[in-house]
């Protein structure tokens, strides 16, 4: 039998998708799936709160080089939103700082749907003074739990859409796909204000982030069993799987080597190249298919500037 610390040492570097469970940070989390896999380094793209379950993308040794590539990527939710009662958090581990009766007959299904409309598109939405933001290298949560709360100015946001699933006053449950950097506790708390009545949210569960879903999510205490057994490397997804909407070329060993010792890279040094997006990123696979390096196209040059190299994995 091959003993665990064995199999720990060869964990390949990848990406490892956590159904994240309540009542835990996603610091936690990661600090969790890091012991348990025996990880030189394990980091996640985005955050979650603590009530909040569903998609966290770990992202293991060397592809944490890639973490701030799934930042931007779109998030899909599903959100339970309590009418009537607004907290001071925005979601239901606060207090409650204003009471108000959500008239079922002025609440029907149609006003409901009016107004969650009109949060889809481009809004500007103040982040909430309970968060992780920082203000002077502090979070914001700090300031706010001592009584002195730093509201940041509001961001730029896109809503997708907001699908309405079930209205079962006081609660409506619904499904939201956003931008990077939204905030569904402050959506439910602006959805309960623009209804007159004030709301928070009440539970979320992240489905979709990027390009993953929640059929490739492992949950959290099924993390340190599979390593023991081995059968983990069986769910790490290898790095040059992801990111399929960034172009990809395919260069020999030779160049990859080349490459991951940084020399200056230009368009003649690939037999072919796909045509680009406009913000030029390139992926560079090997021809033993691995994420070589992510690289950038200058504007009107041939040259490209790396973004990330993937060091060669050790055997």
């Amino acid at each position: 039998m091959v003993c665990a610390p064995t199999m720990m040492a060869r964990l390949p570097s990848g990406i490892l998708i956590l159904d994240k469970p309540a009542g835990i940070s996603s610091a936690r989390a990661v600090s969790v799936v890091k012991s348990a896999l025996g990880a030189k380094k394990l980091g996640h793209a985005g955050t979650l709160d603590p009530m909040a379950t569903g998609i966290l993308i770990c992202c293991i040794n060397s592809a944490t080089k890639l973490s701030g590539f799934f930042l931007d990527g779109r998030k899909t939710y599903d959100a339970v939103m309590v009418v009537g009662v607004e907290t001071d958090t925005q979601d239901a581990t606060g207090r409650p700082i204003k009471e108000r009766f959500a008239d079922p007959h002025v609440l029907n299904d149609a006003r409901i749907q009016a107004v969650t409309n009109g949060f889809t598109g481009w809004i500007d939405q103040r982040p909430p003074v309970y968060s992780a933001l920082k203000h002077k290298g502090i979070p914001l949560y700090t300031y706010a739990r001592r009584g002195k709360p730093v509201q940041k100015p509001p961001k730029r946001i896109h809503i997708d859409r907001i699908v309405i699933l079930d209205i079962d006053l006081p609660q409506i449950r619904f499904s939201v796909t956003c931008s990077a950097g939204t905030y569904v506790r402050t959506l439910c708390a602006d959805i309960g204000r623009t209804l007159g009545c004030g709301g928070h949210l009440a539970a979320l569960r992240r489905t979709h982030s990027s390009e993953f879903t929640l059929d490739q999510a492992i949950a959290l205490h099924r993390v340190k069993p599979m390593s023991a057994s081995g059968a983990i490397s069986g769910r790490i997804i290898d790095m040059a799987n992801v990111l399929h909407h960034i172009p990809a070329a395919t260069v020999n060993a030779q160049t990859a080597g080349r490459i991951r010792n940084g020399i200056v890279l230009r368009t003649t040094d690939f037999e072919q190249l796909p045509e680009l997006p406009s913000d030029g990123y390139l992926r560079i696979i090997s021809a033993d298919q691995s994420l070589v390096a992510i690289v950038s196209r200058r504007q009107q040059s041939e040259r490209f500037d790396y973004r990330c190299i993937i060091p060669a994995e050790e055997l």
